[in-house]
């Protein structure tokens, strides 16, 4: 650890400390979802199981609630739902990354963690930044016992890339398949088409360029976190793109988070196309997956978007701002990559209220709705002021916020759902993610309530359900 990181550590520790104090008053800090102590979070990095502890580190700017500095932070958890902070493990204390630790992933290997990272650098001057004066290199320090990060390394740098890169090529993902190392990284070219690089190595640390992958038509100008792996028969290659235009309802945020299927070999074959929406509600982006010890394919994003101004989030009062997704299990049915919450939360609710019919409850701040409507209309109110709508005519979802200061600014989106008989709602504090038909359409968003307005209203013929809490999740 060199004299700046340790700097750097004490520095964010004392704020943490300073600015905690302060926030214990906080409304709206989730119970199940990660935020940071204090300032800015928004992509999730090195997601991983480790010597049976789940990691997930993400974006931190521990100085502003706005933004700023980029660091590594750091959570843990037994069981995906409860997580402890445990620091700023990577700061910008190199040269290849002063101005930012940007995103990256973890391998979990025998002999430890090994993170990569993109290593940001913005030289002074009259640059455009994207061609000229910026450095985006590929950084990677390693983590024996998955806390301390030991001397860093950097591995590539704007030379390593294909020619007609501009300068912004980021957010490596590293995985092993069949005893090969694979490195994927979004990337931004010369003509502004968004595209990902795939690389290889034999060692973790030289990787060489293997092939491009991008659509046939450009799909918006930038391509950000991406991630390829193999689930259920398929290969799964998803996108964070930046440029893409609306389209009815669809990409009706400003920045979104897609997959597709890849057909062949991912090495040599498969063109990006086809992209479906990940989430349709307000906030979510960078979404990561990691392969957890049972098994199961894992995705947490991050529950916000950048450079929004339409909308924003109150809790920037209390010093923070921006938390991640519930831990979501994925799966392919009927061609479809499906969402739902890791299987641990099911068991984890201890009190449970079934209902048939119309359904009125002051709620928790924290529970867990299932309602099942028969393939007819239904309307969810929830804090009455957000409502969540299922029109059977039309064949429209629709997230719509009906009290403007509920949603801190936004306003309602929707997407085309052809049938819909089971809806899952998962309310943390400040939190709303939606699962319709299996995980098959998820919606999310941020809400703020008032401590009296947690209630939740269920309208619809051939309705029946379950409400879900905690005893001690008050």
């Amino acid at each position: 650890m060199n004299v700046l990181h340790k700097l750097w550590n004490q520095l964010v520790a004392d704020e943490v400390r300073r600015k905690s104090r302060a926030g214990k008053e906080d409304p709206w800090r989730p119970k199940l979802h990660i935020a940071p102590p204090v300032g800015w979070l928004n992509d999730p990095n090195g997601l991983c199981e480790y010597q049976g502890v789940y990691h997930a580190f993400y974006q931190f700017a521990p100085f502003g609630a706005e933004g700023g500095l980029k660091f590594w932070g750091h959570a843990v958890s037994r069981d995906l739902l409860h997580w402890e902070y445990q620091g700023a493990p990577l700061s910008p204390d190199q040269p290849f990354d002063c101005h930012g630790v940007y995103s990256g992933s973890a391998l979990a290997e025998e002999d430890g963690l090994y993170l990569y990272y993109t290593g940001n650098v913005k030289h002074a001057g009259d640059y455009d930044y994207v061609c000229t004066g910026r450095e985006s290199n590929t950084v990677l320090a390693v983590s024996r016992d998955g806390m301390q990060a030991e001397k860093k390394e950097l591995l590539m740098t704007a030379a390593d890339y294909p020619e007609e890169m501009t300068l912004h090529v980021r957010d490596p993902k590293v995985w092993k398949q069949d005893g090969i190392y694979y490195m994927i990284q979004g990337a931004r070219t010369r003509k502004n088409k968004g595209v990902a690089l795939l690389f290889s190595s034999e060692d973790r640390r030289h990787f060489r360029f293997v092939r491009c992958l991008e659509s046939k038509e450009a799909f918006g100008y930038m391509w950000e976190c991406p991630d390829l792996f193999e689930l259920d028969g398929k290969t799964v290659f998803a996108i964070s793109p930046q440029g893409v235009e609306a389209k009815g309802l669809r990409y009706q945020n400003l920045y979104q988070s897609v997959t597709c299927f890849l057909d062949g070999d991912f090495r040599s074959a498969g063109t990006p196309d086809n992209f479906r929406e990940l989430d349709g509600g307000f906030d979510f982006y960078a979404p990561q997956t990691f392969l957890s010890g049972d098994g199961r394919r894992i995705q947490i994003g991050w529950m916000g978007l950048p450079d929004v101004k339409d909308y924003t989030n109150p809790t920037v009062d209390y010093g923070w701002q921006h938390v991640l997704t519930l831990p979501r299990e994925l799966s392919v049915k009927d061609g479809v990559l499906c969402q739902n919450p890791v299987r641990e939360l099911a068991a984890w609710w201890n009190q449970e209220e079934r209902f048939t019919g119309g359904f009125q409850k002051q709620t928790d701040s924290c529970y867990e709705l299932e309602v099942e409507n028969g393939g007819r209309d239904v309307r969810i109110t929830i804090a009455s002021g957000l409502l969540l709508h299922w029109d059977r005519q039309k064949k429209i979802f629709w997230m719509e916020f009906q009290d403007p200061k509920l949603g801190a600014g936004r306003t309602r989106r929707g997407r085309e759902v052809p049938e819909v008989s089971r809806i899952r709602v998962l309310a943390d504090v400040s939190c709303v993610e939606v699962f319709m038909n299996e995980g098959q359409d998820v919606f999310s968003t941020r809400y703020y309530p008032k401590e009296d307005q947690y209630r939740v209203t269920v309208e619809g013929e051939d309705i029946k359900g379950n409400y879900r809490s905690h005893r001690d999740c008050r």
